[in-house]
């Protein structure tokens, strides 16, 4: 077997492998920025099953364990990491591809029979599997390239790279997506289907050359198929959970965690179509709305990574804290916005939504890792990346059904996104209560350790 490849990760070689997550952030845009707001607002789809289809993704990450776990273990064409990447990446940007074809038929007009809900589906399970497969073992890939003190510096670039691709992706969508009026379809929609058409054609070979790219020479080719590993991880998720379980302080921290991720989340099926239903904006307008909050999120986020080496105060604990209550201030801004129908009210909910994400993320992934004690670090990180990951799928398909449930009961949009949005400000207060009683020094007295430099929860958390 050749030897690994060097654990020495440029500034340069960094900057190429993070354009992974710019085609990530943007892929994001495409499926819950731009799919949901054309199928739900402008085609008058229910945003129920909208919302389960766009959360497959979440709810299919376990299988992510299993790909990751199967990297560890055996090559194939003499590569551990990048077969699985490129396999799922292709699987990604052929289900876009598939995606923009399918939904530019029914916009032209044609019925969605059975068959065009069964291509949708399994196009966007597609994407979701290859999401599934290529994200753990991306990160994966990132950990093998990296020295152990580079990590850090790796995963942030890559993380500021994901920010980077909601706002590249809502500018260049933006840009691609408007319609003429001399177009068929362009003076209903607000945009012809053959530009729809074109976006998704367009984005799916930007997104897959962006993903070939950027990792690309990143590993060297084994020679053997079985990797000769050392101890073999062989916990199941149920060792896992009662591990985590048993402590009162990681209880609460499960809470916060998941009630912050999934109301946090709830706006992320329903943002778009908010400003379409509410106030007739159109699909050109918030497909930018990405590039709005995303801009505000790399600042947040930068701000408070410069801030925190500063000030000892401002500690992880003290950032969640800060980025939730600006979350609850923000969704308390949208439900105001809907319910009472002011327009003017969007933009700042826009940005304090990216600046409170920003903070929130720093803070709640720093925690993540003080929560995960030396010796244990691969179990409590494993399952706290599983909290996140299924509670956002609840949360995106969740403020799908509570808007479709509230319009059927009252058959008013402004009523129906403002009660989604109230309850997503209630719901962060009460993990605003799950966080104050969560003690981070108390809970690594208890384990009998300092804070452990763990960077691959800050990883397994960006895809």
């Amino acid at each position: 077997m050749s030897e690994p490849h060097e654990q020495n990760l440029s500034i340069g070689r960094n900057l190429k492998i993070g354009l992974f997550h710019l085609g990530s952030g943007m892929a994001d845009v495409v499926s819950t920025g731009i799919w949901n707001r054309i199928m739900i607002s402008d085609l008058g789809f229910s945003a129920t099953p909208i919302g389960l289809l766009v959360s497959l993704r979440y709810f299919l990450a376990p299988l992510g364990v299993w790909a990751g776990r199967m990297s560890d273990r055996y090559t194939v064409a003499g590569y551990r990491r990048l077969s699985w990447v490129w396999l799922g990446r292709a699987m990604m940007a052929i289900s876009i591809a598939l995606l923009g074809l399918l939904t530019a038929h029914i916009a032209r007009g044609n019925d969605a029979t059975p068959l065009a809900w069964l291509l949708i589906t399994v196009s966007l399970l597609l994407f979701s599997l290859g999401n599934a497969f290529s994200g753990s073992t991306f990160l994966a890939l990132i950990y093998d390239r990296a020295g152990v003190n580079q990590r850090g510096r790796a995963v942030g670039i890559v993380w500021t790279f994901l920010l980077l691709g909601f706002t590249v992706g809502g500018m260049l969508f933006g840009i691609l997506l408007p319609g003429s009026a001399d177009d068929a379809g362009a003076h209903v929609l607000g945009f012809s289907p053959d530009t729809l058409q074109n976006l998704f054609l367009v984005g799916a070979l930007v997104m897959g050359g962006l993903w070939f790219f950027s990792v690309v020479g990143e590993e060297r080719r084994h020679t053997a198929t079985v990797i000769q590993a050392g101890e073999i991880e062989t916990t199941s998720l149920r060792d896992d959970l009662k591990l985590a379980w048993d402590n009162r302080r990681t209880r609460f921290f499960f809470w916060y965690l998941a009630l912050s991720m999934i109301f946090a989340f709830s706006q992320d099926l329903i943002l778009e179509p908010f400003a379409g239903d509410v106030f007739g904006m159109e699909a050109r307008i918030t497909t930018r709305f990405a590039a709005y909050w995303g801009s505000m999120a790399i600042l947040g986020t930068i701000v408070f990574l410069v801030l925190s080496r500063r000030y000892r105060r401002l500690t992880n604990t003290a950032m969640s804290y800060i980025g939730v209550i600006v979350l609850v201030a923000t969704f308390a801004l949208f439900a105001l916005s809907s319910l009472a129908q002011v327009r003017g009210l969007v933009t700042p909910g826009l940005i304090l939504l990216g600046i409170g994400l920003g903070i929130w993320n720093v803070g709640t992934l720093g925690m993540m890792m003080e929560m995960s004690p030396f010796g244990r670090a691969g179990t409590f990180l494993g399952f706290w990346t599983l909290v996140v990951t299924l509670a956002r799928g609840i949360g995106v398909s969740g403020g799908g059904v509570v808007r479709d449930a509230v319009l059927s009961l009252t058959g008013d949009f402004a009523t129906s996104y403002g009660l989604v949005f109230a309850l997503g400000a209630i719901g962060l207060g009460v993990a605003l209560w799950a966080l104050s009683r969560v003690d981070v020094k108390a809970f690594q007295a208890e384990v009998g350790e300092t804070t452990a430099a763990t960077e691959k929860v800050l990883a397994a958390a960006l895809d």
